[in-house]
């Protein structure tokens, strides 16, 4: 069995890829957001972005423990897992075995996150989205910039062209079919 991490900024696709595959593939999976709480993130998300954006400092200690539990018990030949940074983080990092970099341009992760926040917010996706774009030209890009950049350096597979949930989902089949070595395209 192979823990599959999907990787990216927000908006790059993770959910949707990580979903796609599981069902295809008929695999387990684990969805990053299903486990972010008040402490996931430092309290300061500004500073941490000035400070570099350590990764490290980003924690999910109950998504650990479901991982840790679904490896022991799990006869799936995959586990994909949404892990925005790949193998940057610990202790996760040791239960991760390949990573999928979705390395998409920020304006299209950006306009993803927006047309995701009006699909769910309903009337008041307008205001959420004002405070999104405030939050995104202060740090939040930066902090996807940083980010993305620490997580590249982890990955396996680096899926940079924009293309269907279907084509990204042909493409990691292909690659871990082929025994899953470094590759971009």
């Amino acid at each position: 069995m192979k823990v599959v991490a999907i990787s990216g900024i927000s908006g790059s696709g993770k959910t949707s890829l990580v979903k796609t595959l599981s069902h295809s593939l008929s695999c387990p999976s684990v969805l990053f957001d299903d486990f972010v709480d008040d402490h996931t993130y430092p309290k300061d998300i500004k500073k941490w972005v000035t400070n570099g954006a350590n990764v490290l400092d980003v924690e999910t200690p109950r998504m650990d423990k479901a991982l840790l539990e679904l490896v022991s018990r799990s006869e799936a030949e995959y586990i994909f897992v949404e892990e925005p940074f790949g193998k940057c983080r610990e202790p996760i990092s040791a239960l991760i075995d390949k990573v999928v970099l979705l390395d998409m341009p920020l304006e299209i992760c950006l306009s993803r996150v927006i047309q995701r926040n009006i699909a769910q917010s309903g009337l008041d996706s307008s205001q959420n989205i004002k405070q999104y774009l405030v939050k995104y030209n202060e740090f939040l890009r930066d902090a996807y910039i940083k980010t993305n950049m620490q997580t590249r350096g982890t990955s396996d597979l680096i899926l940079n062209k924009v293309q269907c949930v279907e084509a990204l989902e042909e493409s990691v089949i292909q690659w871990l079919r082929a025994g899953a070595n470094y590759q971009t395209f």
